[in-house]
């Protein structure tokens, strides 16, 4: 098996047990428990993965890859560029509502601390970088004058709170009902009035159904 083909097999594993691994933790698991949640024998994970600790170096890597692939803002975009990147931003803040759990990373900052650093420092400089795009989107005068820090702050406790099952059964909606809620509320909140037209809604309902399937499977 040549090594884009034994890579892709790889993610395929692991993509099967990152929800399980951020939802329940990891520390309880034996390799037969992950062979389990991957859908394969112990033969055919031992190949992928020798050891446990293989297995969750794969896990953090598979999620700072996705971190890392919004690219960083730049000083000189234009206008439409801050509208594609709002959307890009809100579909990876959404995932890693379901990624980046207090259970994961606890159980990383015990198990594997060299793993949780490196999470921490990518998850760093994503929270940089996503202060820089709203202070240069403010800067322009495409972006209300509101306090960046609390954007990011909302978005890990209220995105956290509005897509439980807690809060779905309690409120009698549906996760994609909500994320478009979430989608349209965080629309208005930040651009300014004669700035939000430049927003092409056009794909976001894909990106929102998408979401929406990966939580249900969760939730199921």
């Amino acid at each position: 098996m040549n090594a884009p083909v034994k890579q892709d097999a790889k993610t395929k594993l692991l993509k099967k047990l990152i929800v399980s691994v951020s939802r329940d933790g990891f520390q309880h698991l034996r390799m037969d428990d992950i062979a389990k949640n991957m859908d394969v024998s112990r033969a055919t994970m031992y190949r992928h993965f020798p050891s446990k600790e293989d297995v969750m170096d794969g896990v953090v890597r598979m999620i700072v890859d996705y971190i890392e692939r919004l690219e960083e803002s730049k000083e000189n975009e234009d206008e439409s560029y801050f509208c594609v990147w709002f959307q890009q931003l809100f579909e990876q803040s959404v995932s890693l509502v379901e990624y980046i759990t207090d259970v994961l990373m606890k159980d990383l900052q015990i198990a594997y601390p060299d793993l949780y650093n490196m999470l921490k420092g990518v998850l760093q400089k994503r929270e940089e970088n996503s202060l820089r795009f709203y202070r240069q989107g403010k800067d322009k005068g495409i972006f209300n004058t509101i306090n960046e820090k609390f954007i990011l702050l909302q978005d890990d406790l209220l995105l956290h709170e509005i897509t439980s099952v807690r809060y779905l059964l309690n409120n009698q909606t549906t996760i994609k009902e909500v994320l478009n809620d979430y989608y349209q509320f965080k629309k208005i909140q930040l651009f300014k009035a004669d700035k939000i037209s430049l927003v092409d809604d056009a794909n976001i309902n894909s990106v929102i159904d998408r979401l929406s399937e990966k939580f249900n499977r969760t939730l199921m």
